[in-house]
């Protein structure tokens, strides 16, 4: 092993607002106070009880991913016990539908306020 992770960090237009978006989403807690984890304006990070450090960097002209697209680097499984009131949830806090899992109840697609896709997903 050469390292270890330390976090995910994505470029968007608005770093703190899509921190709170996924804080809502997935829970923790942006910005914490540990030293380790401060961050330089513009940025903002959310870290949680045990899961991932997901950090969130302000960048003038981010350019969205397109879902399906060849060149879709990745995307965030959100476990989440009832799709139907998870998806409801998420659209009131500004994703957008991306795909339906064609048909398959197991998954949704979805993309956040600043177009990264994640998907809903059942136990």
């Amino acid at each position: 092993m050469i390292g270890r992770l330390r976090c995910l960090v994505l470029d968007c237009p608005d770093a703190w607002e899509l921190a709170e978006f996924y804080r809502q989403l997935i829970g923790g807690e942006v910005d914490s106070p540990e030293p380790r984890w401060a961050v330089g304006e513009g940025s903002a990070v959310l870290r949680g009880d045990g899961g991932p450090v997901l950090a969130f960097q302000g960048v003038a002209d981010h350019r969205p991913p397109v879902w399906g697209a060849p060149e879709q680097q990745f995307h965030l499984d959100v476990r989440v016990d009832d799709l139907d009131a998870a998806h409801e949830a998420v659209l009131a806090l500004g994703a957008e539908p991306l795909d339906d899992g064609g048909g398959d109840a197991a998954w949704r697609v979805y993309a956040d306020p600043a177009g990264h896709p994640f998907r809903l997903v059942r136990p």
